[in-house]
């Protein structure tokens, strides 16, 4: 996407976006400020720029480490959406004495379907696509809608 416009100031900084406008936030009750001391948000969007493009990879609060190795949640649920029978996805990661992490997604269905049946299908649809750390490692078919109230994606559950 494109972003800025009159009144308005983007920077990367370690991969960070980061804005300046004339009409900004104060930033957020109870919490630190995401000010900068010059005066610029610091959004916690992982971005890579393209000319005067930027994507938008994922939250670093969200961002996966496998063994050093970046996983951003948004990739490879973009991945499983492709899927036929998918209704939605989220992928988070869990705990690994191993490898720091590992990577697992719960996914809604269309229709119903043999759960074993459809994590292989979608293992070897994501192996096909994505890189060897990137493969959810857990799959969870669940029945509900996976948004908490304010439409954003539920990557932790209470029971977790």
């Amino acid at each position: 996407m494109k972003v800025g416009g009159e009144g308005f100031e983007t920077r990367i900084v370690n991969g960070t976006l980061h804005v300046k406008a004339e009409s900004a936030m104060l930033g957020y009750l109870n919490a630190p400020s995401p000010f900068t001391k010059e005066g610029w948000l610091d959004t916690g969007d992982r971005v890579e720029v393209d000319g005067d493009y930027i994507k938008i990879l994922g939250r670093e609060s969200d961002i996966i480490n496998i063994g050093g190795e970046k996983v951003y949640p948004a990739e490879v649920e973009a991945v499983i959406q492709e899927m036929d029978n998918v209704a939605e996805a989220v992928v988070y990661g869990e705990k690994n004495m191993v490898t720091g992490n590992i990577v697992c997604a719960r996914v809604r269905l269309v229709q119903q379907a043999d759960p074993r049946e459809f994590t292989k299908d979608l293992r070897d649809y994501c192996r096909a696509r994505l890189n060897a750390h990137e493969v959810p490692i857990r799959v969870s078919v669940v029945p509900d809608v996976q948004y908490t109230e304010r439409f954003k994606k539920a990557r932790v559950l209470d029971q977790e």
